[in-house]
């Protein structure tokens, strides 16, 4: 099985590693101070169906927006995520509605429940496999992008070094921690985030929280 992120004490190693290896990245450790839970808010470790569902209604939202939308859809079935069978069952358009959600947007939830009932996608399986297995797993899922499935690797498996090159809000912070001219591409995110191996998603972390901007 692939590591999680790990404990408090193992957070602080961790944070000292990041602090040791890249004086931007330490400079804005001490401005954005602790960072606190992570899974604060988040389904259980063991909800990775909730959390693939939160996942989606989340896409293409800011975190506030994104934490409105999710919670007008939990409260649709009784304030939790709705299983697969009652994503299926449930009327599309009235779904869609109750949400806020894009037509689209509840294709990609059915397309979901259907993967995890007919067992093409094995959740419980998903611990013991490496993080580009996951990913590959996720984006056989119609509307599961390379982008959620980072958030799930990161925020529901809690793996240690995911690198999530498309987040807007990591290109931002970096572009604003370094100096940039401009927002800088993958391979540029890449280069200056070598350092911080194995501990990638922990800076992520940081940067998002510098711009107060972390997913929900």
């Amino acid at each position: 099985m692939a590591g999680r992120a790990g404990t408090p004490a193992s957070e602080r190693r961790a944070t000292a590693h990041l602090r040791a290896a890249d004086p931007v990245l330490e400079r804005l450790i001490d401005a954005v101070g602790p960072l606190g839970n992570s899974r604060e808010g988040r389904p259980d470790r063991d909800d990775h169906y909730g959390a693939l569902v939160r996942s989606i209604a989340s896409q293409q939202l800011s975190v506030l927006a994104a934490r409105a939308i999710y919670g007008r859809l939990t409260e649709r079935f009784g304030g939790r995520a709705p299983t697969p069978q009652e994503i299926l069952d449930d009327d599309p358009e009235q779904l869609r509605a109750a949400a806020g959600f894009s037509r689209a947007k509840v294709g990609y939830l059915r397309s979901l429940a259907e993967h995890v009932l007919s067992g093409e996608l094995e959740l419980d399986r998903l611990d013991e496999l490496s993080d580009e297995d996951v990913t590959a797993e996720l984006v056989a899922v119609k509307g599961v992008g390379v982008w959620t499935a980072h958030m799930f690797l990161m925020f529901q498996l809690e793996r240690p070094d995911v690198l999530p090159v498309g987040d807007l809000g990591i290109r931002r912070a970096i572009e604003r921690a370094y100096g940039l001219d401009d927002l800088p591409d993958a391979p540029t995110i890449e280069g200056i985030a070598e350092p911080w191996r194995p501990q990638r998603t922990l800076a992520c972390r940081y940067l998002w929280r510098s711009l107060q901007n972390e997913p929900g």
